[in-house]
């Protein structure tokens, strides 16, 4: 008997419930949400606050032209999808604290002070291209980096029997991953879609798949979670 073989029949022994051990468990349709974070037109957009503050969003917008093949997938399988979207500028300043504002004057190209982001009801906070919710969809508002920070998500996933959150969107080492990283906390098996997140530097997108990966959850790939659902069928 491998060590390896020991650990996870330890862990299976220890646990109240069943334990996911593979991707095909994990993705199961029964009980795993896909959320798509932040596809909208400031973050992915050539004309986006992310653009504006000089910051190359062309990977975004390849991951873009991913997703929706991806998130139909997803649906034909009966996975849940949750489309994750930011509110932060309103009229009268609602969400931005003094600590925000202050590290956006310090360390952003105007984003959130002079450069107003994801107001409501704007074509800044609209959805991104084809990436976008169907009817029915639940649709997530938050206004900190974290999906779950103060939303209704957490509910709306213990609701629906949720076990393992999918993560997909923008941007990978911010709003995904500390999303990914609360989800873990929260109790949640969390997988991360390489080819279905983004970051503006490569660099920062291999660090969090190396983060995610060690301390918080699985890496995996479209094609992986696509064919796991096809064969499940």
């Amino acid at each position: 008997m491998t060590a390896r073989k020991i650990e996870y029949d330890t862990a299976a022994r220890l646990a109240h419930v069943e334990l996911l051990e593979t991707l095909e468990q994990k993705a199961d349709p029964r009980h795993a949400a896909l959320l798509v974070v932040d596809m909208q037109n400031d973050f992915c957009a050539s004309d986006g606050l992310i653009a504006k503050e000089g910051l190359d969003v062309s990977e975004a917008q390849k991951t873009a032209a991913r997703l929706p093949a991806f998130i139909a997938a997803a649906r034909r399988a009966g996975v849940l999808v949750v489309f994750i979207r930011n509110q932060y500028t309103t009229d009268g300043n609602f969400y931005l604290s003094d600590a925000w504002l202050e590290q956006a004057a310090r360390k952003r190209h105007g984003g959130y002070t002079t450069l107003p982001v994801c107001t409501p009801g704007s074509w800044q906070a609209d959805f991104y291209g084809e990436v976008r919710p169907e009817p029915g969809d639940p649709v997530v508002t938050k206004h900190r980096y974290s999906a779950f920070h103060n939303t209704d998500l957490d509910t709306i996933l213990r609701a629906h029997g949720i076990r393992s959150i999918i993560l997909t969107g923008v941007v990978t080492n911010v709003c995904v991953e500390t999303t990914a990283r609360e989800g873990f906390v929260r109790d949640y098996y969390v997988l991360l879609v390489d080819d279905g997140a983004a970051a503006y530097l490569r660099e920062d997108h291999e660090m969090t798949l190396k983060n995610i990966d060690r301390f918080f959850g699985q890496v995996t790939s479209i094609a992986e979670l696509t064919t796991t659902w096809t064969q499940s069928r």
